[in-house]
């Protein structure tokens, strides 16, 4: 569980293809600090929103460095697969028990992804038509792992005043129209809809 709250920006240092025991995928390095901070062996990290496994740590002459394991269906309904080095990604531990849920409730787990149609400050974001039913007007929604507030809602776009806190501290700083990022509705939106539709006609 995470909150949205991203807690560093970190790079990625290289993407390689990787076969494992669950077939092929991609072996991500990315280095960073404040996420290792008591993050050991089967953490879990999410990156641009998607909850990752830290499999691999170490450090070098650079500093400090993570390994994760993806498999294909992450790459398939997530941007992580297009994910090079020297990109920069929002990262954020799992909230621990009794802190402050500063965000909203986040599971990592990508419904989706979008299109930045406008940038920050005033960032607009093309949502898959099958998303839209989640959003309401100042609900919760999460762009690559960053809770925020959605507004203005037509029928395939939601509007988000970016903060320059927020566009200082993660991606949304720099991403342009046309860029490809990870979405994540409110979970109770999806557990409500569960709930009522075998009472629907």
């Amino acid at each position: 569980m995470f909150t949205g709250i991203v807690e560093e920006l970190g790079t990625v240092v290289s993407s390689a293809p990787v076969t494992t025991e669950w077939g092929p995928g991609v072996r991500l390095r990315i280095a960073a600090a404040t996420v290792l901070e008591g993050s050991g062996l089967g953490a879990s990290i999410a990156v641009n929103g998607c909850c990752l496994t830290l499999v691999d740590q170490g450090s070098d002459a650079s500093g400090s460095w993570w390994d994760t394991d993806v498999s294909e269906e992450t790459l398939a309904r997530t941007t992580i697969g297009a994910l090079k080095s020297g990109d920069r990604v929002n990262l954020e531990r799992p909230m621990a028990l009794g802190d402050r849920l500063g965000g909203h409730m986040v599971l990592g787990h990508v419904d989706g992804v979008g299109e930045v149609v406008s940038a920050a400050p005033d960032l607009v974001v093309r949502v898959p038509q099958h998303l839209m039913k989640y959003l309401v007007e100042k609900g919760s929604v999460t762009v690559d792992g960053i809770s925020l507030t959605a507004f203005d809602i037509t029928a395939d776009t939601f509007r988000v005043a970016v903060i320059p806190h927020t566009a200082e501290v993660t991606t949304l700083g720099f991403r342009p129209a046309g860029s490809r990022v990870n979405l994540e509705m409110d979970v109770l939106a999806k557990h409500i809809e569960r709930l009522v539709a075998p009472h629907q006609k």
